[in-house]
């Protein structure tokens, strides 16, 4: 039998060899960014990741996301979902197994994550953490 962790897995694998993958993506943890079961996120190899960066992880040594970096202190990655109220999750910098650098929405269309103006509604997104429940509880009527 196939499972997610199988499949994520073997889309680790091809991005480790260099192969662009497209994963998609489940859950509202990155809401309003990313729309788990409706889009999927373009994996590269990670290279040099910064805070804000979207990437595919392996936290904690029990399992995958896809999440945003909030911090990085040496070696050490502090992640977090969009969609989150609270809660962040930890994985050395080798927890890091691929960069998203596109979404792709039910209709094939492709937007990348790092333009200006995503980084920045980002950084907002981010500082508004205390309101976002707020926010997302209207998002999800919509």
């Amino acid at each position: 039998m196939i499972t997610d962790e199988l499949i994520i897995e073997e889309a680790v694998r091809l991005v480790k060899e260099g192969v662009s993958v497209t994963l998609p993506v489940n859950g509202n943890s990155m809401l309003p960014f990313i729309i788990g079961g409706k889009e999927s996120v373009i994996l590269q190899p990670p290279g040099l990741v910064t805070v804000g960066d979207v990437v595919l992880a392996w936290v904690e040594n029990r399992r995958y996301v896809v999440h945003r970096i909030i911090r990085i202190d040496g070696e050490n990655i502090t992640l977090m979902g969009d969609g989150n109220i609270a809660g962040t999750e930890h994985c050395p910098l080798s927890g890091i197994r691929a960069k998203a650098t596109h979404v792709v929405d039910d209709k094939g269309r492709r937007r990348y994550l790092y333009t200006k103006w995503r980084m920045r509604a980002s950084r907002l997104w981010r500082i508004m953490c205390p309101f976002r429940r707020y926010i997302l509880a209207i998002y999800k009527r919509v």
